[in-house]
């Protein structure tokens, strides 16, 4: 098994939003915002490849909104996936699956490409995976969350004919989070705090287990339970999960993998006399 951190830039969300009920002079100190008070983030996918699967975890923010749209995010440092894959000698066509953890603009926009003012899948051959819950909210969202699912990202998923819905069976449990299996090595978390049928893609690489943690733990400085961001559908819920998670994490020695933590790629946990909290920090390339 070989894993690989795609970054494909950074772009910048209000700081409070980020951190919901956060005073900013606590969260100015772990993410320092410019003057209109906006905080930079990272837009980093995970690339693993898992005999003869090739599997991207989600695509990034993209690149063919215009921009009207890019201004309130102010997207930089922006590279395509297809150059990020580069230097690891993988061609955008050689990408058997693409598992989108949900189908928020930043997590799924880089997985349709405009060209010639046609939408086209980024990844011709891959399958399309995401969760049949999710994808039912995104063809149906509730006014608070509607402006972060794009139909230029999500309809032509459909149409590839390659999107495979994942089931979620039913599941009720205040002890454990549900998990699903995906494939030999990797399994994911259902979260639904955030967003309904998120997923979040656990790696069993024989020596390390790596969890990618999307939008349930959006940086190290979200570790702290009560740290939840404003565009959580379910806060309350969020919390809960992430207890869950924090405690599993720790007793198993999980790596965390950051998706928008704009410092720290990786960091594992450790019990202090705060609660869980981050301990040691470093890339995946250190550990895979």
């Amino acid at each position: 098994m070989q894993l690989y951190s795609i970054e494909t830039g950074k772009f910048k969300l209000d700081g409070g939003a980020m951190f919901g009920v956060v005073p900013k002079s606590i969260w100015n100190k772990l993410n320092p915002a410019d003057e209109t008070n906006l905080c930079t983030w990272a837009l980093r996918c995970l690339l693993v490849i898992e005999g003869d699967r090739k599997i991207l975890i989600d695509t990034g923010m993209g690149n063919k909104q215009d921009d009207k749209f890019f201004k309130h995010y102010q997207p930089h440092d922006t590279i395509t996936l297809a150059n990020a894959l580069a230097p690891y000698k993988i061609k955008p066509e050689e990408i058997t699956d693409v598992l989108l953890t949900h189908l928020h603009f930043d997590h799924v926009g880089g997985a349709i490409n405009k060209i010639d003012n046609q939408l086209v899948p980024a990844f011709p051959n891959a399958t399309y995976w995401v969760s049949e819950t999710q994808w039912n909210l995104a063809l149906n969202p509730n006014k608070r969350e509607r402006a972060s699912f794009l139909t230029e990202n999500i309809l032509p998923l459909r149409k590839t004919g390659k999107l495979k819905l994942i089931t979620i069976p039913v599941y009720n449990s205040d002890t454990s989070l549900q998990e699903i299996h995906f494939s030999p090595s990797l399994s994911c978390y259902v979260v639904n705090g955030h967003t309904q049928g998120m997923l979040l893609p656990k790696i069993n690489t024989g020596k390390e287990t790596i969890v990618y943690m999307a939008d349930l733990l959006p940086s190290i400085g979200h570790i702290p339970i009560p740290y939840v961001m404003g565009y959580d559908m379910q806060p309350l819920l969020t919390l809960d999960e992430k207890e869950l998670f924090l405690n599993e994490a720790l007793k198993n020695n999980f790596t965390l993998f950051f998706e928008h933590d704009p410092v720290n790629e990786c960091c594992k946990v450790q019990l202090t006399e705060k609660g869980i909290r981050a301990s040691t920090t470093f890339k995946l390339a250190e550990i895979v």
